[in-house]
């Protein structure tokens, strides 16, 4: 195999894992279709009144359509990205996403989460840890995320003016826990 054959093919893979099916989210309801994007890609979610976490694709719950609302969405290490994000549209439970060493989430992906209706009302917990692409227009972007009530940011490099972030998003947000873990 000639060198980044290996990693193109993976990037190609992770673009089809992330390629949204209207027709599924139709036929199966967006918190069931969210979660097979989400496991697919490796990451886990957590239904409401669930305390555990679910990471086996082939033992997602089944049941009536409906029953099951991801509460929860940690997406360590997945391969998630921007085309995938329309799957997030007819969430809305979601209190609590944690994306850490996400090497597709990128400012977009965060202009994308934060004009999410759906979230804007119900996410309350975000953390952002360790995800090289995402600069201070990313971060900036959260303040429509009017609900927002704790936000972790840990190892951005992307981020350059931190204070002038911070005073932003606290401005827009004046309920807003901001904990940060920045160089």
């Amino acid at each position: 195999l000639p060198p980044g054959s290996c990693r193109a093919f993976w990037g190609w893979l992770n673009a089809v894992f992330n390629k949204v099916d209207y027709e599924r989210i139709q036929a199966v309801g967006p918190d069931r279709a969210a979660s097979e994007w989400l496991l697919r890609c490796g990451a886990l979610v957590r239904y409401q009144g669930s305390p555990k976490w679910q990471q086996d694709y082939n033992g997602l719950p089944t049941g009536p359509l409906g029953k099951y609302k991801i509460e929860a969405i940690n997406a360590t290490e997945s391969c998630i990205m921007y085309r995938g994000f329309d799957y997030l549209d007819g969430l809305e439970h979601v209190t609590d996403i944690r994306l850490e060493k996400c090497i597709y989430i990128q400012d977009e992906c965060l202009q994308r989460l934060s004009e999410t209706n759906t979230l804007q009302k119900s996410l309350l917990q975000l953390k952002i840890i360790s995800c090289g692409n995402v600069t201070d227009k990313g971060i900036l972007a959260l303040h429509k995320l009017m609900n927002l009530e704790y936000l972790y940011l840990s190892d951005l490099p992307g981020i350059r003016e931190k204070e002038r972030t911070v005073q932003v998003l606290q401005q827009a947000l004046p309920n807003l826990e901001l904990e940060l873990d920045l160089e």
